[in-house]
């Protein structure tokens, strides 16, 4: 009598693992409350740059840096939209002045992020990749808050705008995320992620 042993199909390296949901739930989580920190003081930084509000795009990277860091540790198709939009959704529980419209900021933002990781195929995941995922994130920002909530803007003030978006997501968003999943990946506590394993982060 022939036994045959059948093997349990291959997982695919861009599915998702529990352990990716919870960390990446938990990371959301956490980063959303400094998202509704951030807000909070987006108030007196609005007063600061009354004489020239494209300014404060400069700001704005700060509300991009879930969807980097997400992508950057989960490394899975979907994170860094998932990662931007949850942050964005516990911003907006615990109370920010923009709303619900910070859900769909959050999908825009992330979505710049994404396409970024998916444009290197979610295998590389080196500093000049974070920086551009931030990048990307800064312009789908300045892009779509440009068209959305200053529409009465001219065109040359929205290019500056969405412009110092871009150089804050590169900053704020890239770097910082690449700097953190660096010293998170020193604690161990990233091993069962390839982030804490290989020394590209």
């Amino acid at each position: 009598m022939e036994h045959t042993l059948q093997r349990a199909p291959a997982r695919s390296p861009f599915s998702w693992r529990v352990v990716d949901i919870v960390v990446a739930s938990v990371l959301a989580v956490a980063v959303g409350v400094v998202f509704w920190a951030w807000s909070l003081a987006y108030g007196g930084v609005e007063a600061l740059v009354l004489a020239f509000p494209p300014i404060g795009g400069l700001y704005t990277g700060g509300w991009l840096i879930a969807g980097v860091l997400g992508g950057l540790i989960i490394r899975k198709p979907g994170a860094a939209i998932y990662c931007e939009v949850l942050a964005a959704a516990v911003s907006g529980v615990l109370g920010t002045q923009f709303g619900l419209s910070v859900l769909l900021s959050g999908a825009i933002q992330g979505l710049g992020a994404e396409l970024v990781f998916l444009l290197f195929l979610y295998r590389k995941f080196t500093l000049p990749v974070a920086l551009l995922a931030g990048l990307g994130s800064g312009l789908f920002l300045g892009v779509s808050e440009s068209i959305l909530y200053k529409p009465e803007w001219a065109f040359q003030w929205q290019a500056l705008y969405t412009g110092f978006a871009a150089v804050s997501g590169l900053v704020l968003a890239g770097l910082l995320s690449w700097l953190a999943v660096r010293a998170l990946a020193r604690t161990g506590v990233l091993s069962p992620f390839a982030a804490g394993r290989t020394a590209d982060v």
